[in-house]
Protein backbone atom coordinates (compact mmCIF):
# COMPACT_ATOMS: atom_id res chain seq x y z
CA UNK A 1 0.00 0.00 0.00
CA UNK A 2 1.32 3.52 -0.77
CA UNK A 3 2.50 5.60 2.20
CA UNK A 4 -0.26 8.14 1.56
CA UNK A 5 -2.91 6.80 -0.86
CA UNK A 6 -4.60 9.48 -2.95
CA UNK A 7 -8.06 8.32 -1.87
CA UNK A 8 -7.17 8.94 1.78
CA UNK A 9 -6.50 12.68 1.54
CA UNK A 10 -10.14 13.76 1.31
CA UNK A 11 -11.39 11.75 4.35
CA UNK A 12 -8.45 13.02 6.38
CA UNK A 13 -9.24 16.61 5.48
CA UNK A 14 -12.96 16.24 6.28
CA UNK A 15 -12.16 15.21 9.86
CA UNK A 16 -9.31 17.68 10.27
CA UNK A 17 -11.49 20.56 9.06
CA UNK A 18 -14.13 19.69 11.66
CA UNK A 19 -11.55 20.42 14.39
CA UNK A 20 -10.59 23.86 13.09
CA UNK A 21 -12.22 27.05 14.39
CA UNK A 22 -14.13 29.29 12.01
CA UNK A 23 -12.07 32.16 10.61
CA UNK A 24 -13.28 35.08 8.43
CA UNK A 25 -11.87 35.30 4.89
CA UNK A 26 -10.56 38.82 5.66
CA UNK A 27 -9.02 40.20 8.84
CA UNK A 28 -11.78 42.32 10.47
CA UNK A 29 -9.24 44.31 12.49
CA UNK A 30 -7.40 45.70 9.48
CA UNK A 31 -7.61 49.55 9.67
CA UNK A 32 -8.34 49.98 5.94
CA UNK A 33 -10.49 46.90 5.55
CA UNK A 34 -8.50 45.78 2.52
CA UNK A 35 -6.25 43.08 3.88
CA UNK A 36 -5.45 40.14 1.60
CA UNK A 37 -7.78 37.14 1.70
CA UNK A 38 -6.78 34.52 4.22
CA UNK A 39 -5.10 31.48 2.67
CA UNK A 40 -7.43 28.49 2.73
CA UNK A 41 -6.83 25.95 5.51
CA UNK A 42 -7.16 23.19 2.93
CA UNK A 43 -4.18 24.51 0.98
CA UNK A 44 -2.04 24.59 4.11
CA UNK A 45 -3.18 21.10 5.12
CA UNK A 46 -2.18 19.71 1.71
CA UNK A 47 1.20 21.45 2.02
CA UNK A 48 1.78 19.81 5.42
CA UNK A 49 0.99 16.40 3.94
CA UNK A 50 3.52 17.03 1.19
CA UNK A 51 6.12 18.14 3.74
CA UNK A 52 5.48 15.00 5.79
CA UNK A 53 5.68 12.65 2.82
CA UNK A 54 8.62 14.09 0.90
CA UNK A 55 10.62 15.81 3.65
CA UNK A 56 11.37 18.89 1.55
CA UNK A 57 11.91 22.38 2.95
CA UNK A 58 9.14 24.92 3.50
CA UNK A 59 10.66 27.16 0.82
CA UNK A 60 10.66 24.32 -1.70
CA UNK A 61 6.98 23.52 -1.16
CA UNK A 62 5.81 27.16 -1.14
CA UNK A 63 4.27 28.62 -4.30
CA UNK A 64 1.88 31.37 -5.38
CA UNK A 65 -0.97 29.83 -3.37
CA UNK A 66 0.84 29.75 -0.03
CA UNK A 67 4.13 31.08 1.31
CA UNK A 68 6.53 29.26 3.62
CA UNK A 69 5.77 31.76 6.40
CA UNK A 70 2.04 31.06 6.14
CA UNK A 71 2.63 27.31 6.39
CA UNK A 72 4.73 27.74 9.54
CA UNK A 73 2.32 30.23 11.15
CA UNK A 74 -0.75 28.09 10.47
CA UNK A 75 1.10 24.98 11.66
CA UNK A 76 2.00 26.69 14.95
CA UNK A 77 -1.57 27.96 15.35
CA UNK A 78 -2.94 24.43 15.00
CA UNK A 79 -0.36 23.11 17.45
CA UNK A 80 -1.42 25.69 20.06
CA UNK A 81 -5.05 24.65 19.56
CA UNK A 82 -4.12 20.97 20.03
CA UNK A 83 -5.62 20.00 16.67
CA UNK A 84 -2.98 17.41 15.77
CA UNK A 85 -3.31 15.62 19.12
CA UNK A 86 -7.11 15.59 18.81
CA UNK A 87 -6.80 14.29 15.26
CA UNK A 88 -4.75 11.29 16.40
CA UNK A 89 -7.08 10.61 19.35
CA UNK A 90 -10.13 10.52 17.08
CA UNK A 91 -8.39 8.07 14.75
CA UNK A 92 -7.50 5.78 17.66
CA UNK A 93 -11.02 5.92 19.07
CA UNK A 94 -12.50 5.09 15.66
CA UNK A 95 -10.13 2.16 15.20
CA UNK A 96 -10.91 0.87 18.69
CA UNK A 97 -14.67 1.15 18.10
CA UNK A 98 -14.69 -0.60 14.70
CA UNK A 99 -11.79 -3.06 14.85
CA UNK A 100 -10.56 -2.98 18.44
CA UNK A 101 -7.16 -2.12 19.86
CA UNK A 102 -5.18 -5.10 21.19
CA UNK A 103 -4.22 -3.47 24.48
CA UNK A 104 -3.41 -6.65 26.37
CA UNK A 105 -0.26 -6.95 24.24
CA UNK A 106 1.94 -3.82 24.18
CA UNK A 107 5.32 -3.43 22.50
CA UNK A 108 7.85 -0.67 23.26
CA UNK A 109 11.17 0.02 21.59
CA UNK A 110 13.34 2.89 20.41
CA UNK A 111 14.29 3.97 16.91
CA UNK A 112 17.13 6.34 15.98
CA UNK A 113 16.84 8.65 12.97
CA UNK A 114 18.87 11.55 11.61
CA UNK A 115 18.38 15.12 12.84
CA UNK A 116 20.83 17.24 10.82
CA UNK A 117 19.35 20.49 12.10
CA UNK A 118 19.81 19.65 15.78
CA UNK A 119 17.21 21.14 18.08
CA UNK A 120 15.51 20.45 21.39
CA UNK A 121 15.16 16.69 20.93
CA UNK A 122 18.49 16.00 19.17
CA UNK A 123 21.75 14.58 20.46
CA UNK A 124 24.97 12.89 19.33
CA UNK A 125 24.08 9.67 17.53
CA UNK A 126 26.07 6.58 18.62
CA UNK A 127 25.37 4.89 15.28
CA UNK A 128 26.14 7.82 12.94
CA UNK A 129 29.68 8.97 13.80
CA UNK A 130 28.43 11.34 16.50
CA UNK A 131 26.24 13.37 14.16
CA UNK A 132 22.99 14.87 15.41
CA UNK A 133 20.22 12.31 15.76
CA UNK A 134 16.77 11.81 17.24
CA UNK A 135 15.48 8.79 19.11
CA UNK A 136 11.85 8.00 19.75
CA UNK A 137 10.54 5.50 22.25
CA UNK A 138 7.48 4.21 20.43
CA UNK A 139 4.60 2.17 21.76
CA UNK A 140 2.13 0.08 19.77
CA UNK A 141 -0.72 -2.29 20.46
CA UNK A 142 -0.60 -6.00 19.59
CA UNK A 143 -1.25 -5.32 15.91
CA UNK A 144 1.17 -2.42 15.54
CA UNK A 145 -1.16 0.57 15.80
CA UNK A 146 0.92 3.49 17.16
CA UNK A 147 -0.20 4.57 20.62
CA UNK A 148 2.30 7.40 21.15
CA UNK A 149 5.97 8.16 21.49
CA UNK A 150 8.54 9.96 23.66
CA UNK A 151 11.26 12.00 21.93
CA UNK A 152 14.85 12.41 23.09
CA UNK A 153 18.36 12.84 21.77
CA UNK A 154 19.97 9.92 19.97
CA UNK A 155 22.49 9.55 22.83
CA UNK A 156 19.69 8.61 25.24
CA UNK A 157 19.37 4.91 26.08
CA UNK A 158 15.99 3.25 25.59
CA UNK A 159 15.68 1.91 29.13
CA UNK A 160 15.27 5.26 31.00
CA UNK A 161 12.56 6.22 28.50
CA UNK A 162 10.39 3.23 29.44
CA UNK A 163 8.57 4.96 32.33
CA UNK A 164 7.47 8.10 30.41
CA UNK A 165 6.42 5.88 27.50
CA UNK A 166 4.27 3.73 29.78
CA UNK A 167 2.69 6.90 31.16
CA UNK A 168 1.03 7.32 27.74
CA UNK A 169 -1.25 4.40 28.61
CA UNK A 170 -3.23 6.70 30.90
CA UNK A 171 -4.54 8.57 27.83
CA UNK A 172 -6.12 5.41 26.36
CA UNK A 173 -8.97 5.11 28.82
CA UNK A 174 -9.99 1.77 30.37
CA UNK A 175 -7.28 -0.88 30.04
CA UNK A 176 -7.38 -4.70 30.31
CA UNK A 177 -6.56 -6.24 33.68
CA UNK A 178 -3.60 -8.22 32.34
CA UNK A 179 -1.20 -6.38 30.03
CA UNK A 180 2.00 -7.91 28.66
CA UNK A 181 4.75 -5.52 27.59
CA UNK A 182 7.15 -6.89 24.98
CA UNK A 183 10.69 -5.48 25.16
CA UNK A 184 14.05 -6.27 23.58
CA UNK A 185 17.24 -7.21 25.43
CA UNK A 186 18.20 -3.56 25.93
CA UNK A 187 15.58 -3.37 28.67
CA UNK A 188 16.78 -6.48 30.53
CA UNK A 189 17.51 -5.11 33.99
CA UNK A 190 16.15 -5.26 37.53
CA UNK A 191 15.09 -1.60 37.23
CA UNK A 192 12.87 -2.41 34.25
CA UNK A 193 11.28 -5.38 36.03
CA UNK A 194 10.65 -3.26 39.13
CA UNK A 195 9.02 -0.54 36.97
CA UNK A 196 6.71 -3.07 35.32
CA UNK A 197 5.86 -4.71 38.65
CA UNK A 198 4.99 -1.33 40.20
CA UNK A 199 2.49 -0.76 37.39
CA UNK A 200 1.15 -4.35 37.64
CA UNK A 201 2.29 -5.12 34.10
CA UNK A 202 3.75 -8.38 32.84
CA UNK A 203 7.04 -8.10 30.99
CA UNK A 204 8.31 -10.33 28.21
CA UNK A 205 11.92 -9.27 27.79
CA UNK A 206 14.38 -10.81 25.35
CA UNK A 207 17.44 -12.38 26.96
CA UNK A 208 20.85 -10.82 26.49
CA UNK A 209 23.26 -12.89 24.44
CA UNK A 210 20.54 -15.20 23.13
CA UNK A 211 19.83 -14.76 19.44
CA UNK A 212 16.24 -15.21 18.39
CA UNK A 213 14.29 -14.10 15.29
CA UNK A 214 12.15 -11.08 15.93
CA UNK A 215 9.16 -13.08 14.66
CA UNK A 216 9.48 -15.21 17.81
CA UNK A 217 7.86 -12.43 19.84
CA UNK A 218 5.22 -9.74 19.38
CA UNK A 219 7.88 -7.05 18.84
CA UNK A 220 7.86 -7.42 15.06
CA UNK A 221 4.60 -5.45 14.95
CA UNK A 222 6.41 -2.48 16.49
CA UNK A 223 9.37 -2.80 14.10
CA UNK A 224 6.93 -2.75 11.20
CA UNK A 225 5.34 0.42 12.59
CA UNK A 226 8.77 2.05 12.87
CA UNK A 227 9.30 1.22 9.19
CA UNK A 228 5.89 2.73 8.33
CA UNK A 229 6.80 5.93 10.18
CA UNK A 230 10.24 6.15 8.57
CA UNK A 231 8.60 5.95 5.14
CA UNK A 232 7.54 9.55 5.81
CA UNK A 233 10.72 11.40 4.88
CA UNK A 234 9.99 14.24 7.33
CA UNK A 235 10.40 11.75 10.18
CA UNK A 236 13.28 9.72 8.76
CA UNK A 237 15.42 12.86 8.38
CA UNK A 238 14.13 15.53 10.72
CA UNK A 239 15.13 19.18 10.27
CA UNK A 240 12.60 20.54 12.75
CA UNK A 241 14.18 22.03 15.86
CA UNK A 242 11.19 22.23 18.21
CA UNK A 243 9.85 19.10 19.89
CA UNK A 244 6.25 20.31 19.62
CA UNK A 245 6.55 20.55 15.84
CA UNK A 246 8.14 17.09 15.60
CA UNK A 247 5.30 15.67 17.71
CA UNK A 248 2.76 17.34 15.42
CA UNK A 249 4.24 15.65 12.34
CA UNK A 250 4.35 12.33 14.20
CA UNK A 251 0.68 12.76 15.16
CA UNK A 252 -0.18 13.39 11.52
CA UNK A 253 1.79 10.32 10.39
CA UNK A 254 0.29 8.10 13.12
CA UNK A 255 -3.20 9.20 12.11
CA UNK A 256 -2.51 8.22 8.50
CA UNK A 257 -1.13 4.83 9.59
CA UNK A 258 -4.12 4.19 11.88
CA UNK A 259 -6.78 5.16 9.33
CA UNK A 260 -4.98 3.24 6.60
CA UNK A 261 -4.94 0.11 8.79
CA UNK A 262 -8.56 0.67 9.81
CA UNK A 263 -9.78 0.76 6.20
CA UNK A 264 -7.64 -2.21 5.25
CA UNK A 265 -8.93 -4.41 8.09
CA UNK A 266 -12.54 -3.24 7.95
CA UNK A 267 -12.75 -3.83 4.18
CA UNK A 268 -13.48 -7.53 4.73
CA UNK A 269 -15.93 -7.10 7.62
CA UNK A 270 -17.86 -3.89 6.94
CA UNK A 271 -19.75 -2.26 4.10
CA UNK A 272 -20.12 1.47 3.43
CA UNK A 273 -21.22 3.62 0.51
CA UNK A 274 -17.79 4.69 -0.78
CA UNK A 275 -16.01 1.43 0.08
CA UNK A 276 -13.20 0.69 -2.42
CA UNK A 277 -14.03 -2.01 -4.94
CA UNK A 278 -10.66 -3.64 -4.42
CA UNK A 279 -8.87 -4.55 -1.20
CA UNK A 280 -6.62 -1.56 -0.37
Amino acid sequence: MPVLPSWLTEPLWDQFAALLPQRPAFDPTHPLGCHRRRVSDRIVFDKLLQLLRFGCSYQAIADTTCSATTIRNRRDEWIRLGVFAQFTQIALQSYDRIVGLVLDQIAIDGSITKAPGGGEAAGRSPVDCGKQGLTRSGMTDGYGIPLGRVLAGANRHDSPMLAPTLDLLHDLGPLPDDITVHLDAGYASDKTRAELAARKLHGRIARKGKKAPIQASQRWHLERTHAWQNAFQRLARCYERRATVIDAFFDLADTIITVRSLIRRAWTTHRWDDRPNRHP
